[in-house]
């Protein structure tokens, strides 16, 4: 069956079974009961319930709780209760933003007006729009919402705005004429109107065509119900943790067997094994991983950039795609006349004509109507002619408005002694009602016109008629003869910092593609401006083009393709789900509601603070308060930031538990003392793993960051050597605690004495590999080691609690250590500097 714009009103009324009086009231009842209500649904949501316990399903989380199960069992009550604080906290604060109910559809009902005229047995009633039927005829009016879809069967100069919608930044001119073609865009379809959008000018009668969720507003609310996307690190932690529940279990294996074979009892074994896998547990990640999130989004909210997702803030440095929307994100979103020429001698009455020529109306929020006009009109307002002293030298008289028939806009105003028609419109319609005088002048004006449409810009001709006496009543057949007064060019243009921001993503690997649904045309004029198109990466496709491809074929299509013009809401959606098929991490930016499904699809949504809707900004991750495009690659370099330091704070804590686990594994082996308690592990754990790690967090962005690709998407959290970086790290830090050790049995201590060395010495080396793993590159001694002043206050603080601990004597008792003479605390300095030297040369060695 053909679409609704592509037949004749009399056919859709007899489809509709409707008349042009409207509905009769006894039809209604039925057809609501077939139809529903016109409302827009909204999202099933969890329970609370089942938001909490989703909290607790987490790898991580899971062997958290077995840690906290298995210090209990071990006596260590306090390291029981700080994990449990861990996991609380953790889950407390997931609960806190998954529970906030979505918030989209509900805002989508809010672009619906709360009433409605309609015309139901030729009596015309205001209705509530929920109460609207297919069939009705809706009587529409400037400055109304239209309630529902609706096919136009009559119109008196009728313009809409769908720019939330279509994404086309101008209002659309309306018809009532059938349109062929086949899968056109609504932004094509000029014979109907849709819920939510505004008209903008004039008059018109419409046949409700579609309600609530048959409704293109209602398909968008249905393709905001797709499930929120997993960051990077959330699956990269995933994986991780999977990685490390392996690991620990192995420990234990090892331990136990190890202990048995040596003939240890069999319970205080078990004990022991599950002490040191509890060791091998990072506890302090979570904390630090939410802590680094945070820091990172209030350094972006300093930027303009407004995180409402926490996750996502890392998210932005794994990037690898920006679909951007072009209009209010790359461009002003305000139509401006970029050229104007006028026949000679005429260039101020031609300013005039823009300035009176027009329906706008000005007011303290400033000029108000048409975007076109009122580009029109601040241009005359630049130029030095205000709408006073035009309106005092060419009186206004009447107007004949633009209709989609004429396609001309007439206005009549006195001058001197005599009447002046003043005359706009669209270059082809105005040269036909030129005077014949003008022929020979007609191609070279036209040529004009092709040469600015091809750059994109939207192209108005102006011509004048004088009378010598009162002419009458203004009507149609006064538009002809017409002197030609000039040629207005004008668009909506790019932003001036858009075009180095782009450059900067390039230099990042980040490829920016752009998907409007403006005209074709205009969208290659704007990523010519940009910079956008370029030789060998300049194919630009409409949404026509897109509509026959199957998966593969489009799956393979979008590796190329740099502007998607004239395209869906559904085909935007579409795009962010092909290219995230194809492996990459997708941001999506945009402003109107037509962006809403996508940018809950892609892997970082950015929505646009001043000029987006509620609905964009609901569905977004991230919103840019300044509108500004640059702003995302500032926030981009802070997502590489954050990863960047989060890894740095895996390969501490790891390091140094692995160093750990290996100092008691090997201390027994090698016939020492047990080097360290219980206490001085859980101690380490949380003073010593947690504070530096705090601290690495704070770490400034490498020098490089921006000047390296993005990050794989199957890259793991171990990539780029970071398995042997660790395992040597640990490695060092366990040979300086075993040699402490060593010298200590040599030169006469006894056990007491040893384990406070041992533990000394561990606190120490693990503040020198923090120092280490401070920068992933470049050796702590070749760039500003004071850079950080947070991690050199953790070091003091840390060192100053760990002398306490030593010297001071109801400490000693808590945490079981002695007292220790110079040359012992000597030994540990001098065993703490040496593996810090040890660390930079295999850093290096690494490198290499």
């Amino acid at each position: 069956m053909a679409a609704f714009y592509q037949i004749g009103t009399e056919k859709v009324m007899e489809q509709l079974h409707s008349s042009p009086q409207g509905l009769q009231p006894d039809a209604i009842p039925a057809i609501r009961k077939e139809s529903g209500e016109n409302i827009l649904t909204e999202t099933k949501q969890k329970s609370k319930l089942s938001i909490l316990l989703s909290q607790f399903t987490d790898v991580m989380i899971l062997i958290l709780i077995i840690a906290a199960v298995i210090s209990f069992i071990a006596g260590e009550h306090t390291d029981a209760y700080v994990i449990l604080a861990i996991i609380v906290a953790n889950a407390w604060m997931g609960f806190s933003q998954e529970s906030n109910a979505e918030e989209s559809v509900k805002l989508l009902k809010k672009l619906s007006p709360q009433f409605a005229l309609v015309l139901r047995n030729n009596n015309t009633e205001k209705i509530e729009t929920s109460a609207i039927v297919p069939g009705d005829i809706i009587i529409l009016n400037a400055g109304d919402v239209v309630p529902a879809d609706g096919r136009l069967i009559s119109l008196h100069s009728f313009k809409t705005d769908e720019s939330s919608l279509t994404g086309e930044s101008q209002s659309t001119d309306k018809t009532t004429d059938a349109i062929e073609g086949n899968a056109l865009s609504p932004g094509d379809q000029t014979n109907m109107v849709f819920k939510g959008s505004h008209v903008t000018a004039g008059s018109a009668k419409a046949i409700v065509t579609a309600i609530g969720m048959q409704t293109e507003l209602g398909k968008i609310a249905t393709l905001l119900k797709s499930e929120t996307q997993k960051t990077p690190l959330q699956k990269r932690l995933a994986l991780f943790s999977k990685q490390l529940a392996v690991i620990v279990i192995i420990i234990c294996a090892i331990i136990f067997g190890f202990g048995i074979w040596q003939g240890n009892p069999v319970f205080q074994t078990f004990l022991t094994a599950l002490s040191l896998a509890v060791a091998a547990l990072p506890e302090a990640l979570p904390a630090v991983i939410t802590i680094a999130l945070a820091k990172g989004a209030r350094r972006m909210s300093k930027q303009q950039a407004l995180m409402k997702n926490l996750p996502a803030v890392e998210t932005l440095g794994s990037v690898t795609y920006i679909c951007t929307d072009k209009t209010g994100t790359l461009t002003k979103n305000t139509m401006t006349v970029e050229k104007m020429e006028a026949v000679p001698d005429k260039q101020t009455l031609l300013l005039q004509a823009m300035m009176l020529n027009n329906e706008v109306r000005f007011s303290k929020e400033g000029l108000l109507g048409d975007s076109t006009e009122t580009a029109l009109v601040d241009y005359a307002l630049q130029n030095g002619i205000t709408k006073e002293e035009a309106d005092r030298q060419l009186p206004f008289i009447s107007k004949l408005p633009f209709d989609s028939e004429r396609m001309l806009m007439s206005t009549l105003h006195r001058w001197e002694n005599k009447w002046i028609l003043l005359v706009k419109g669209a270059p082809v319609k105005l040269i036909e009602a030129l005077s014949p005088g003008y022929k020979d002048k007609n191609q070279e004006w036209l040529d004009k016109n092709r040469e600015w449409a091809s750059e994109g810009l939207r192209v108005l001709f102006f011509a004048f008629k004088i009378f010598e006496t009162d002419p009458g009543e203004i009507a149609p057949a006064m538009e002809k003869d017409l002197d030609f007064l000039g040629a207005v060019a004008m668009i909506d243009p790019p932003r001036e910092e858009v075009i180095e921001a782009l450059k900067r993503c390039k230099a990042a690997g980040i490829r920016t593609v752009m998907i409007t649904g403006d005209q074709p045309l205009t969208a290659t004029a704007i990523a010519n401006r940009l910079g956008l198109l370029s030789e060998g990466n300049s194919v630009v496709k409409t949404g026509a083009d897109l509509v026959n491809l199957s998966g593969e074929d489009f799956r393979q299509a979008v590796k190329n393709i740099v502007v998607y013009a004239r395209v869906s809401p559904q085909q935007k959606l579409d795009i962010v789900k092909a290219l995230q098929a194809n492996g990459e991490f997708v941001a999506m930016t945009g402003d109107g509601v037509n962006d809403a499904p996508s940018l809950r699809q892609s892997d970082i949504g950015i929505a646009m603070g001043i000029t987006g809707t509620d609905v964009s900004k609901e569905a977004a991750d991230m919103i840019l308060m300044d509108d500004n495009f640059a702003t995302i690659v500032n926030a981009i370099k802070e997502g590489r930031r954050i990863y960047d330091n989060i890894r740095k704070f895996i390969l501490y804590v790891l390091s140094c538990n692995l160093a750990e686990i290996l100092v008691i594994f090997f201390a027994p082996i090698l016939g020492f003392a047990i080097p360290l308690l219980p206490i001085h592990i859980l101690w380490i754990n949380l003073v010593t793993d947690g504070l530096p790690g705090m601290a690495l967090v704070a770490e400034p962005a490498e020098p490089e960051s921006m000047g390296r690709p993005p990050r794989s998407p199957k890259e793991n959290l171990f990539a780029g050597g970071m398995i042997p970086k660790l395992v040597w790290s640990g490695v060092v830090m366990t040979v300086s605690c075993l040699l402490v050790q060593y010298w200590g049995i040599r030169n006469g201590y006894d056990v007491k004495a040893q384990q406070t060395m041992v533990f000394t010495t561990l606190c120490f080396v693990q503040l020198g590999n923090a120092l280490s793993v401070s920068s992933a590159q470049h050796s702590v001694f070749s760039r500003a080691m004071f850079a950080n002043k947070s991690m050199w206050f953790v070091i003091g603080g840390t060192v100053a609690l760990q002398f306490a601990l030593i010297n001071v004597s109801f400490l000693q008792v808590i945490f079981k250590t002695g007292d220790i003479d110079w040359k012992a605390v000597l030994a540990t300095v001098i065993a703490a500097v040496a593996s810090v030297l040890v660390l930079e040369v295999l850093k290096r060695v690494l490198k290499r």
